[in-house]
């Protein structure tokens, strides 16, 4: 077990880093963001997959494509740029923690997938959830910098709770897909899903660059950086934490393995209270103590639950996109 929990802290510690990226490259668009991460990580999927490439596409079917295509923008493309523009304007902590509401978005928007749980089970830590989100807003609004409006903080936040239900659906579907598609191995679907999304990331890049107008070089706009960031990023949480995230989901019990993903959370807080040099404020401290625990709280319960009732528990792998074993993939791909 403690293998099992050791390998998903470090899968934590590499997802964290999906958040601190926005924050280091902030001059550069969520657009732009969103492309190089996932080309990144598409060329590197078609590189892992090349040797089986033309046996694994006689397999699929106009279906899959389809799934392929909503899957990756979804799950990828519009939930990175979503977090992205959460990040730029909300700043770290408020979009970590709210995306962090992954575990309990997930439970309640597929209740009916994974066993019914009375919501009033949840009243609870759904108020702790949304005391957290409550002391993380007014945090932000208090401590916005001079050039940052309310605005824009309010439009951050919303971007950040978009990014949060764009993931969930895509978590839903995606796990509905491939319990319908049992010929479908997770490793298969899951390198099929970053080829696609490279692919994806590959039209709309280019689309882009003919539309828009140039850009002019400034020295904040460090393109060697942006590459550098981006191509750890598709190596570190899209292809070495999704396999450490594996390994956690086989060797840590199903009731603790929901409550891992925290440490992505927690990761993603701490890298920013370095990059900014400082610690947590009251507010974000009191925020990120009843989000966890809310968020435990919630996983724990409807694991109980889903136990007590004799039925499976809740898959372990929900939870950032590419390459989660089980029907579920991690959003950060």
């Amino acid at each position: 077990m403690w293998i099992g929990v050791l390998c998903g802290l470090l899968a934590g510690a590499m997802w964290g880093l999906v958040f601190i990226v926005p924050e280091m490259l902030g001059a550069f668009s969520p657009l732009e963001l969103a492309v190089g991460r996932y080309l990144a990580y598409g060329a590197m999927a078609f590189a892992l997959l090349l040797p089986r490439l033309k046996s694994l596409f006689g397999t699929l079917v106009p279906g899959d494509y389809a799934a392929l295509v909503r899957h990756a923008l979804a799950g990828n493309i519009v939930y990175y740029m979503l977090l992205a523009a959460g990040v730029k304007y909300a700043g770290l902590a408020p979009t970590s923690l709210i995306i962090g509401m992954v575990p309990v978005v997930v439970t309640l928007m597929g209740r009916k997938d994974h066993g019914a749980l009375p919501l009033r089970r949840l009243a609870l830590p759904l108020l702790l959830v949304a005391a957290g989100i409550a002391c993380i807003n007014v945090d932000s609004f208090l401590h916005a910098g001079p050039a940052a409006s309310s605005g824009e903080i309010a439009l951050g936040v919303a971007c950040a709770a978009g990014a949060l239900l764009c993931w969930s659906w895509y978590a839903l579907d995606n796990a509905r897909y491939l319990k319908r598609n049992p010929h479908f191995s997770s490793a298969q679907w899951s390198a099929l899903y970053g080829l696609s999304t490279g692919a994806i990331a590959l039209l709309i890049g280019i689309a882009s660059w003919l539309l828009s107008d140039p850009v002019p070089a400034t020295p904040a706009r460090d393109w060697s950086l942006f590459w550098t960031c981006n191509a750890l990023l598709a190596l570190g949480a899209s292809v070495i934490g999704n396999q450490l995230w594996n390994v956690a989901s086989r060797r840590a019990p199903v009731t603790l393995s929901g409550q891992l993903i925290l440490f992505e959370t927690l990761f993603a807080l701490l890298y920013g209270f370095l990059y900014r040099a400082q610690g947590p404020r009251p507010l974000e401290l009191a925020a990120i103590v009843l989000l966890v625990a809310g968020v435990t709280w919630s996983v724990h319960a409807h694991s109980a639950g889903r136990d007590a009732s004799g039925r499976e528990a809740l898959d372990p792998d929900f939870g950032e996109g590419d390459g989660m074993a089980g029907a579920a993939h991690r959003h950060q791909s």
